[in-house]
């Protein structure tokens, strides 16, 4: 199992100082999620020569691998000429991935929770064309459900993986999604066992229960919007026993895929900068002790 640090909170330091960070904070993998230089939301990637050539450099010098990629676009439409731009930036994506020697990327539907159905249709096109490309090169796609999306649930999530029978698509748990997955309840047992198999990736942080009364107050009552949180464990309502007691039923960390290699769990913590140079440390410490017996 790899332990990763999601970069996105310190990504604006740049990429040497960025990688020199992670570190010191004592982590060997590095999940690559949106990056202005390298890979922004829903833009076409960047990743300059000089910065791939500076990235390499610093994950050399430090002795950290990436273990993945963060992408988004808006490959599920419902904008057809959206839909195209994102699988064409899809395209460039994997062949960034592929030149920093990367074997994982980790994604969302990205699509419309006004429109499930048009965008579910239009996500299974743009899979249509991605799928040969993504399993030409060896690749392991694995897709999480996101708040504000076509779907947003865990186990009609897991069915759309399930859908492509492939060893080159699975599936990713976010816990500070957990009470967007099972409409409130947080039974992150059931959830993470319906995955079962094709579960390759965990993203670790808390989040509030949104759907109890008054967790959130927004004004106006109405508003066509989604809100979570990427805080520290136990600074939210997760029952992170029942996860790791799962995890560990299910050997998740002793897993190895037949794409990909080794499961990823990544502390995924946004929002507080100032926090990180604790907050990381235990987290990575909380993960090694609770999957890997340290």
């Amino acid at each position: 199992m790899k332990i990763a640090f999601d970069v996105d909170v310190i990504k604006d330091l740049g990429i040497t100082p960025m990688v020199r960070q992670v570190a010191e904070w004592g982590y060997r993998y590095i999940e690559q999620s949106p990056h202005p230089q390298i890979n922004p939301f829903y833009k076409h990637p960047k990743a300059s020569r000089e910065i791939i050539a500076e990235y390499k450099k610093a994950l050399r010098d430090h002795s950290v691998e990436l273990s993945s990629f963060i992408c988004v676009y808006r490959w599920s439409g419902p904008d057809e000429l959206r839909r195209q731009a994102a699988v064409k930036n899809w395209k460039r994506l994997i062949e960034i991935v592929v030149e920093m020697d990367v074997q994982v990327i980790n994604t969302e539907l990205s699509g419309d929770p006004n429109q499930p159905e048009i965008c579910e249709e239009m996500f299974y096109r743009s899979m249509d064309e991605l799928l040969p490309l993504i399993e030409r090169e060896g690749l392991r796609l694995e897709i999480q459900a996101h708040p504000w999306d076509f779907c947003e649930e865990n186990n009609e999530t897991v069915d759309i993986v399930k859908s492509f029978r492939s060893d080159h698509v699975k599936y990713v748990y976010s816990v500070p999604h957990t009470f967007y997955y099972d409409k409130g309840k947080g039974d992150v047992a059931s959830m993470l066992r319906y995955a079962g198999d094709d579960l390759s990736h965990v993203l670790i942080a808390d989040t509030m229960n949104h759907t109890r009364h008054c967790r959130y107050i927004v004004n106006p009552p109405g508003v066509d919007a989604a809100v979570h949180q990427h805080v520290g464990v136990g600074e939210g309502e997760v029952d992170f026993s029942a996860l790791f007691a799962t995890l560990r039923d299910m050997n998740f960390a002793g897993q190895q895929f037949k794409v990909g290699g080794p499961p990823i769990i990544t502390s995924a913590l946004f929002g507080y900068p100032e926090k990180m140079k604790f907050q990381a440390v235990e987290t990575r410490e909380l993960i090694e002790r609770e999957l890997l017996q340290r």
